[in-house]
């Protein structure tokens, strides 16, 4: 064979395994990166909800007698002290005095509830007296620098619930104060006699609307029947079912956005309430949970939110962590620390094309960001969904943009 023969066989064997070897070397795999930036963060509890009248009136017949059709119709509006209903008393001679005791009853009851509605307007006034109050220190301390802007607007917004609670305090003495009308009418009518028996009008306690006619057709009806029940859809309140362990972080006072109403952008609320008392839900996929009720408050202006109704389908983002200037990365990036501690996290920086391990300490985590406290620093680039092929120390290529 030809010398010149056997250096071609040569340098094609050569070039045959550099290129095996450049296949099958090892390369590095590619990462997709995010930056570590500042901003705000935000923990909220998200969840399904219903809007709810905060009081409904049931308005029953004061005393037995003969009712006239009733001819309003569900949503019908009716100003406080309008006629609902017509009775003609019919008063059966052997039950005269005893009919007279519950009249006289119902007239000590009716008192009794205007005096339980007057205690709670003072209460809700000096509810609203320390809310400005508290207001006003924090306005001085913030123009001070000594408090930050989310404790002003939270405090703005405490006086703000705590005005809406002594309207709707001022509003149920004024229906407590319609109920004695009525009862010392129903009172007059009894003493009266079948002698003295005339029309008598059942009046609305409040304004609002009619949610539903109880007894619209004319019939005897005996003392205590239901015939309307009312309520005032302008005060409306959010129910959310939240599981007990997140009902723990939605305290009192705090923000909640409102979305998926109907209506364009989101609502503000506040909570007002976590019910003392839990129950058991069964879930969709057959799993007993420990759920509570939030009530929550609409802040945002009555104009906005008019279309709302009982019993309306919304949902609710209930804040519960939020700090503002803090690094955030995304939660995708983290992953547990192998061997580590419990709940040690840590993520793959980025420095020099290799992909190092950095342990982190988290202020907080919520969907897709994290709050990073320790271990990192703005401007750094972390590893997100890092693969099996990450490790501390290989060297990476990043993926381009898409």
């Amino acid at each position: 064979m030809k010398q010149k023969t056997v250096w071609m066989l040569a340098g094609g064997l050569a070039g045959a395994v550099a290129l095996m070897a450049w296949a099958f070397a090892p390369r590095p795999p590619e990462v997709e990166v995010a930056t570590v930036a500042a901003g705000r963060f935000e923990a909220t509890i998200e969840e399904d909800a219903r809007t709810r009248l905060r009081d409904r009136y049931l308005v029953s017949a004061p005393l037995a007698g003969q009712l006239a059709r009733i001819t309003l119709r569900d949503g019908d509006p009716v100003a406080a002290g309008a006629v609902l209903a017509t009775l003609q008393p019919v008063l059966p001679g052997l039950l005269d005095e005893r009919t007279l005791a519950e009249q006289r009853a119902r007239v000590d009851a009716a008192l009794a509830q205007v005096q339980r509605a007057t205690a709670r307007v003072a209460a809700t006034r000096a509810s609203a007296e320390q809310a400005a109050a508290d207001l006003r220190r924090t306005e001085q301390l913030a123009r001070e620098g000594f408090v930050s802007p989310t404790r002003l607007d939270t405090e703005r917004l405490a006086l703000q619930v705590a005005q809406k609670e002594q309207d709707a305090a001022v509003a149920d003495r004024r229906a407590a104060e319609q109920g004695v009308v009525q009862a010392r009418a129903a009172l007059a009518a009894v003493q009266a006699g079948p002698a003295g028996a005339r029309a008598f009008p059942v009046r609305a306690p409040i304004e609002g609307r009619v949610l539903r006619v109880l007894q619209a057709s004319e019939g005897t009806v005996a003392t205590g029947t239901p015939l309307v029940e009312l309520g005032d859809t302008r005060r409306l309140e959010v129910v959310a079912e939240l599981l007990t362990t997140d009902a723990l972080r939605a305290a009192p006072g705090s923000p909640v956005r409102i979305e998926r109403w109907g209506g364009p952008g989101t609502l503000e609320g506040r909570v007002r309430l976590v019910e003392p008392a839990a129950f058991t839900k069964v879930s969709a996929l057959g799993v007993e949970e420990q759920r509570v009720e939030v009530l929550i408050d609409i802040t945002s202006p009555a104009e906005r939110w008019a279309a709302l109704g009982d019993g309306y389908r919304v949902g609710v983002q209930v804040l519960v962590e939020a700090a503002d200037g803090v690094l955030k990365v995304p939660a995708a990036a983290l992953f547990p620390v192998p061997g580590g501690a419990a709940g040690a996290m840590a993520v793959f920086v980025v420095r020099e094309g290799r992909a190092v391990q950095q342990p982190v300490q988290l202020g907080g985590r919520h969907g897709a960001d994290a709050w990073v406290r320790e271990g990192l620093r703005a401007g750094e680039q972390v590893v997100i969904y890092p693969g099996a092929a990450v490790r501390d120390g290989v060297r990476v290529k990043l993926r381009p943009a898409a």
